[in-house]
């Protein structure tokens, strides 16, 4: 038995092991000849030969004997084989998921949106990724502008879903802006409201209501701008920062409201949410690093998110 250990046996040469050169030896096993794995790699003999001693020098260890005309492999080259076809399929492995993460199959992408953005986009969005594309992770956080732009900014999320306001810096050159929708209010009205049914209705027909707002932000600014635009002061009876909190104010018939769509799944039984004629809106959109929104991963969370958008009930 040869145990690699005679006078013939090569010193180790220490480096990295050539994949290439294990695969000569491989097709050595295979084919039995030189000339035979010379004419499958494309090679001429003397370069199969070249090859394999300089697969000997890197292990340390004869991996053929003469005998006759031919060459044999040693006890030590068919421990070698043996461990290369490992190193093989490791090798395609590799292969494979250097592919996928090129081409956004792999991989782990961050999400910051505001709070309503959650369960009518986000999530969705999250489920349609991991439905399509198993491989790629999505860290999902709650975080309202400017801070979730803070986040981008130093890498700690990778993408942000905002509304155009004065908090989401959308002319900053660091960042590239997605559209994503435009997202209408409607109007929360209490049960059995005189107004609930009827075929059209503008803000000016709630003028005389009492009105619910949202304590600050784009969620109050937009409904007093829009009342302003119907020629009137609406009369606001509370405030409230809570769109749950701000329903049940509704279903008690403590005033109407002015609700963004994207929070009307929390509205829950016992009032009625409709469109009306002169309904304002906001800009949905995402945002990504300046240049990032064609890197393979965030194209397809950006992707998913137009999905899932594309998907909510439209104006």
């Amino acid at each position: 038995m040869d145990t690699g250990t005679g006078r013939g046996a090569a010193r180790p040469r220490h480096g990295d092991l050539d994949l290439r050169r294990l695969r000569v030896l491989v097709e050595l096993e295979q084919r039995g000849t030189v000339s035979a794995v010379a004419a499958a790699l494309h090679l001429t003999p003397s370069a199969v030969s070249q090859q394999l001693a300089a697969l000997a020098r890197e292990l340390g260890v004869p991996l053929t004997e003469p005998v006759g005309r031919r060459l044999r492999l040693t006890g030590a080259a068919r421990v070698v084989v043996r461990h290369a076809h490992d190193l093989f399929e490791q090798a395609e492995r590799l292969r494979e998921a250097v592919s996928a993460y090129r081409q956004g199959e792999s991989g782990d992408v961050g999400v910051a949106g505001f709070a309503t953005t959650l369960a009518p986009l986000i999530l969705p969005a999250a489920g349609i990724l991991r439905r399509t594309r198993p491989g790629l992770r999505t860290q999902l956080a709650e975080v309202d502008p400017p801070v979730s732009f803070d986040m981008l900014a130093d890498g700690r999320t990778d993408v942000v879903i905002a509304v155009e306001g004065p908090a989401a810096p959308v002319r900053d050159a660091r960042f590239d802006k997605v559209p994503l929708m435009e997202e209408v209010f409607d109007v929360a009205l209490p049960p059995g409201h005189p107004l609930a049914d009827t075929p059209s209705l503008t803000l000016t027909d709630l003028a005389d209501e009492a009105w619910i707002f949202a304590t600050a932000g784009m969620c109050q600014e937009i409904p007093l701008a829009a009342c302003a635009a119907a020629g009137f002061t609406p009369r606001a009876t509370h405030a409230i920062g809570d769109w749950q909190a701000t329903f049940a104010a509704v279903r008690e018939g403590l005033g109407i409201s002015l609700v963004p769509r994207l929070a009307a799944g929390a509205s829950g039984a016992g009032l009625t949410l409709r469109l009306f004629d002169d309904a304002p809106s906001r800009q949905v959109f995402a945002a990504v690093r300046a240049g990032e929104a064609a890197v393979p991963q965030i194209a397809a969370v950006l992707e998913a998110l137009r999905e899932a958008a594309d998907a909510r009930p439209h104006p």
